[in-house]
């Protein structure tokens, strides 16, 4: 096992973790409900795409991460987790950029004019139910999953190695899926980006 990176302090901690996840949280909701009217020169829908990658990325870090501590190569599993925690940074900042300068788009609006009429409802089919439930889950989780990320994360870097192992069995699944149905997301709202 490795020796610890940090030191302990749970009450700091527990502090630290719950404002910036409580920020974060709040930034995310607040800051996609405004839309910029800001030309960058670029569509910037490459935002979204960048997003994609960057959750697709996470999920292979996942994945490695979890082989890798499988064979007992804990620093090698400590580097593509923190690799993975980074990313998440740059993911974070990508997402809101994105949604404040390009606005919503709606799953179905075949003719781009901001509504999903009856008939393009009907046009894209019960494709729609499974767009959405992929949505609620991907949202709901991403939005409660920071706090558990970062405590997880807390408890390795302190070398709390059996509460880590306990609490990454229910933390790294979650944040797995969040990081693959980020580029379905993305992949299946594609086409009604204006």
């Amino acid at each position: 096992m490795l020796a610890a990176s940090i030191t302990k302090n749970d009450k700091k901690a527990y502090w630290l973790i719950g404002i910036f996840s409580v920020v974060v949280f709040i930034a995310v909701s607040v800051l996609t409900k405004i839309k910029l009217n800001v030309n960058l020169g670029f569509d910037v829908h490459l935002f979204a795409l960048f997003n994609a990658i960057i959750n697709a990325t996470i999920a292979v870090l996942l994945i490695a991460a979890l082989v890798v501590v499988k064979k007992g190569n804990y620093l090698l599993h400590k580097k593509l987790m923190m690799e993975a925690l980074i990313l998440s940074v740059f993911f974070l900042v990508s997402y809101i950029a994105h949604h404040l300068l390009a606005g919503e788009a709606r799953f179905g609006d075949i003719n781009h004019d901001g509504l999903v009429s009856d008939e393009e409802k009907l046009a894209v089919g019960g494709i729609r139910y499974v767009y959405y439930i992929i949505l609620s889950t991907h949202i709901f989780l991403a939005g409660i999953i920071l706090p558990f990320i970062l405590y997880t994360a807390y408890r390795a870097l302190t070398a709390e190695f059996a509460i880590h192992k306990k609490i990454a069995k229910i933390t790294w699944p979650l944040w797995l899926y969040v990081a693959i149905t980020g580029p379905i997301v993305y992949w299946m709202i594609k086409p009604y980006y204006i």
